[in-house]
């Protein structure tokens, strides 16, 4: 792996005024690098709450903001090629499993033709690394737990871990064709502030402080890898100057699948999953009201189970913080009072 300095640097960040991309990109503004934001802003969820977001960010004198759609063809390269960044967060998608059943062609659109047009517009002068949001999702049916980046991820069952996992086929394809050093990160049940409104913890949140009721499915037999924001931002950012080339494989390990020497998948996750129960319990204290349950079979195109094994990232970054639910919650709950109450 290449290192390199930490003074300031350029970063495109796509999905800016979405919650991850938000969140990285304020990081990166505190550390006083030169952050472009990329978002197109659309209607899936509030777009008042992504307003708000940008309008957070560009408090910067180091932010700009361009809104477009990166799946419009040859959109991204003008401002990849005026801004030319050291470094690329590409965390623009459509987001949602349960959306992907109504509406697969915006996954379409959005994960794969707009990864397309990102990865087309770098493959010839690729920045230091590309970092890539994918998701835990792509684990699909997997049983054996905790889910490794050593696991084949071939049997997604919802049409946006499917995109997901083919944004990691394209990224893996144009690495090793062109040489462009990219990181995957599959991320495992991101929670906190500002966070998404199709979220569990903000629709029972939102629902409890109403005394309204929460729609559980499996009956709440569910266990979720949670994965507090800062713990995410922490790890995704330690990530920037460990650049993938030919040391990030380790050759004597024979139960890694082959890939290209400048391409790596890591789990982002607590590694400790939790009973979705629980989770519950601590959006009940942090507000204290309790919850109305409405109990509802499994959803299609879910899982029951997460469970992240960090082995892999730890061995790049080190050890990372790994919030617990109660205090992740709580902090969630706060924003969520000062936001909306």
């Amino acid at each position: 792996m290449r290192n390199i300095d930490e003074k300031a640097k350029r970063f495109i960040v796509t999905g800016a005024a979405g919650f991850i991309g938000f969140h990285i990109a304020r990081k990166l503004l505190e550390a006083g690098h030169f952050v472009t934001g990329i978002d197109n802003l659309n209607d899936y969820y509030d777009i008042q709450l992504k307003k708000s977001r940008l309008q957070k960010l560009n408090k910067y004198p180091r932010f700009n903001q361009h809104l477009i759609s990166i799946e419009t063809r040859g959109e991204f390269q003008k401002i990849y090629l005026r801004e030319q960044p050291h470094f690329i967060f590409h965390f623009a998608a459509q987001a949602g499993v349960r959306y992907s059943v109504e509406n697969p062609r915006a996954y379409l659109e959005s994960n794969i033709l707009g990864t397309f047009e990102i990865l087309e517009a770098i493959k010839n002068k690729p920045p230091l690394h590309t970092i890539i949001a994918s998701s835990s999702s792509v684990y699909g049916m997997a049983k054996i737990m905790p889910f490794s980046e050593k696991h084949k991820a071939d049997s997604q069952i919802s049409f946006y871990a499917a995109s997901k996992k083919s944004v990691e086929n394209l990224a893996h394809s144009f690495s090793h064709i062109h040489n462009v050093p990219i990181t995957m990160l599959r991320f495992f049940t991101v929670y906190g502030e500002w966070g998404r409104p199709d979220m569990a913890l903000f629709k029972f949140t939102k629902a409890i402080f109403e005394n309204a009721p929460i729609d559980v499915y499996n009956g709440g037999e569910m266990m979720r890898d949670f994965t507090y924001i800062d713990d995410v931002v922490y790890a995704a950012t330690k990530l920037i100057n460990k650049i993938p080339g030919k040391d990030a494989i380790d050759e004597d390990d024979q139960d890694f699948e082959e890939k290209s020497i400048f391409f790596r998948v890591l789990n982002i996750g607590n590694s400790n999953p939790q009973p979705l129960m629980k989770f519950i319990r601590a959006i009940e204290s942090s507000t204290g009201n309790k919850a109305k349950i409405n109990y509802l079979p499994m959803q299609e195109g879910d899982v029951v189970n997460t469970w992240a094994d960090t082995t892999l990232l730890e061995s790049i970054i080190g050890t990372f913080p790994k919030t617990d639910v109660s205090t992740g919650v709580s902090k969630f709950v706060d924003w969520y009072k000062t936001y909306y109450l």
